[in-house]
């Protein structure tokens, strides 16, 4: 019987530790870009306890990795657990680290236990999901997906120069054995909430039947670089606060949607000449809109972009979109999400249906693949940063839900 199988959570906050130690921040975060040497480590670590789970491991021409442990009919689908092991620049020790190590740690369960299933069942770690170091996010789930070309993913740049394919080859996980997504039934991703309902609630379990729509817009600040002492004030055209004015815009939309949940935010500002004594010329503004409605997000947009003509006025600068793109927006698999449901009910969680407003490799998997996610608490709802926190008591019912809910779709799935 496997009713009342359970993971080991003193080995999973073990392992969490562990993982914890490379890439560690003097003030207990992490910083393990993607591809950086402490990625290398991290991917090591995690092949060598695959390898102890009896695992086999491949990896594909993006460095996703993909442990499988194999199920006894061998042409059954493989049900897929997974999250990413790269951080922020200044991240958390649990963000994408948990999922990826609470899904090795069913399968370590079903090992200590026996238990065979029919279905293989994969553990992964897809790469470049923060997209802090080369840009965009998720890229190794969007060319599994078929979303993103891998050459084009592969000859990315990072702010240095650095190519991708060259980091991923460096670091010694430039592979050539891929999945396809019709290799797999079904995905679960594992995560902490990255937000406050759940710990605000006391509730163990979400169960994320969607995700937000998601819109970017990089904006261009057109102004005339001069000297910030000579120039006077009514003949500048400064880029600079063109990009205020920008920021504003972004902050007063997104407030006017707050109550219905929007997000929004203006994640990075680059300045030229950016010198003392100089005023800019030049100013490039990454916009963030994210609302669980894409009607609401559309709207948001052409509120800002309605804006343009005064803030040009104002600043006596020229704005213009460079980029612009989305994802996101859609249900996750309805199915799924009540087997995770009903799961953590017959384990005696109570859970709560919620979408996630964060960017998941589960919104490009979804696509292709029938997907759903499980969130656990987060203290405060504090990631992205050094201070993000979850106890053993936060993590452990949602684990063990992963578990159960993964053994039921290997009985049920055809």
């Amino acid at each position: 019987m496997t009713s009342n199988l359970r993971i080991d959570i003193d080995r999973l906050w073990a392992s969490l530790m562990e993982s914890a130690e490379i890439g560690r921040t003097p003030r207990g975060g992490l910083r393990r870009l993607a591809l950086s040497r402490e990625d290398g480590q991290a991917r090591r670590l995690f092949k060598t306890w695959c390898e102890g789970a009896g695992l086999s491991l491949r990896v594909d021409a993006m460095g996703n990795m993909f442990a499988t442990r194999r199920g006894r009919d061998p042409n059954a689908k493989a049900i897929m657990m997974a999250s990413h092991l790269d951080t922020q620049i200044f991240g958390g020790r649990f963000d994408g680290v948990l999922g990826v190590l609470g899904a090795l740690e069913v399968a370590r369960t079903l090992n200590d236990h026996g238990v065979e299933t029919r279905h293989p069942l994969i553990v992964a770690n897809w790469t470049n999901e923060e997209g802090a170091r080369f840009e965009p996010a998720m890229i190794g789930s969007k060319v599994f997906a078929g979303f993103h070309d891998v050459n084009d993913a592969l000859d990315i740049r990072d702010k240095e120069g650095a190519r991708f394919g060259d980091a991923l080859r460096d670091i010694g996980f430039a592979g050539t054995d891929a999945l396809r997504p019709d290799d797999l039934d079904s995905y679960f991703e594992l995560h902490i909430e990255q937000g406050p309902e759940l710990d605000e609630r006391g509730l163990k379990v979400g169960v994320v039947t969607g995700a937000y729509d998601i819109r970017f817009l990089v904006v261009e600040v057109g102004g005339e670089s001069s000297h910030s002492g000579a120039t006077r004030l009514t003949d500048r055209r400064n880029a600079m606060v063109g990009a205020a004015h920008v920021v504003t815009a972004v902050d007063e939309i997104g407030m006017g949607h707050a109550r219905t949940g929007a997000r929004c935010a203006c994640g990075r500002i680059t300045v030229e000449p950016n010198l003392l004594g100089a005023v800019a010329h030049r100013a490039e503004v990454l916009c963030d809109f994210r609302h669980g409605d894409p009607a609401v997000t559309q709207q948001m947009v052409d509120a800002f972009r309605a804006r343009f003509a005064g803030i040009e006025a104002k600043s006596r600068c020229k704005l213009t979109v460079l980029r612009e793109w989305k994802y996101g927006g859609e249900p996750y698999d309805a199915t799924l999400a009540a087997l995770v449901r009903d799961t953590s009910a017959a384990l005696g969680h109570a859970s709560m249906d919620m979408l996630t407003a964060a960017g998941h490799d589960s919104m490009n998997v979804a696509r292709v693949v029938p997907s759903v996610m499980i969130f656990t608490p987060c203290e405060k709802g504090i990631t992205h940063n050094e201070s993000e926190n979850v106890t053993r008591e936060d993590i452990e019912p949602a684990v063990n839900v992963l578990l159960h809910a993964v053994l039921k779709r290997d009985r049920d799935a055809e």
